[in-house]
């Protein structure tokens, strides 16, 4: 028979994992990661739709508590929470709509990321560009040789949109990995250190590319810090 100790360890452990996987928990991690990546993540549509009739139903309980005469300390502490998934939301929201309007150009015109994007951001992206070319066309570039008129490339011999900035890839992250992995390939470093398999440890830190773990961080294997 198991211990009544083993059973409490078990308990504590379901509570632990239970709190880890609550929706305002995997808004934090949406936003640590979010705030940690060099790109703009895939938007998470039902996350975020769940976390918004949460916080609709928070706020009829303060409103309710509040003109109910309860306690002023439970009422603060209901008004806590509220408050707390209110910033991680708006936070989520803002720093991808830094990104757009960073990588406006690139993202528009890369179908990966494109799709990333909520119905709201891609509105959003098509209006800033829209706007940012009209503004760019009638204050400089109608002024300048019709060889260096576009918005996108240097002049009409670039080859690339060598004026599209684009999201530094090889900037290193700190992150951490929920299982063990192995099978990881540098994108970094010398040739030689770069044809070797990294392996990771679950929940041990590393300091790393982030276009070596790009797709693990995708699939939610691994979390940024």
């Amino acid at each position: 028979m198991a211990s009544s100790s083993g059973a409490e360890g078990a308990s504590l452990d379901d509570y632990d994992s239970l709190i880890a996987t609550t929706d305002v928990e995997l808004l934090k991690r949406a936003w640590r990661n979010e705030k940690a990546a060099p790109e703009i993540l895939r938007f998470e549509f039902h996350l975020i739709s769940r976390v918004k009739e949460q916080i609709q139903l928070m706020e009829e309980t303060v409103e309710e508590k509040s003109s109910g005469g309860n306690n002023p300390l439970s009422v603060s502490l209901y008004q806590m929470d509220l408050d707390r998934t209110l910033f991680l939301l708006r936070s989520y929201l803002r720093i991808r709509i830094q990104k757009i309007e960073k990588y406006m150009f690139h993202i528009l015109k890369t179908e990966e990321l494109w799709n990333r994007l909520s119905k709201d951001e891609k509105d959003f992206a098509r209006t800033c560009t829209g706007d940012l070319n009209r503004h760019l066309e009638e204050t400089v570039l109608s002024k300048l040789p019709e060889n260096y008129q576009s918005v996108l490339k240097q002049s009409v011999i670039s080859e690339e949109d060598d004026m599209v900035p684009e999201p530094e890839l090889d900037t290193f992250v700190l992150c951490r990995s929920k299982e063990y992995l192995t099978g990881i390939q540098l994108e970094d470093g010398p040739a030689d250190d770069r044809s070797k398999l990294f392996e990771m440890e679950p929940g041990v830190l590393h300091f790393i590319c982030y276009k070596s773990i790009k797709a693990l961080v995708e699939s939610g294997k691994i979390d940024l810090l």
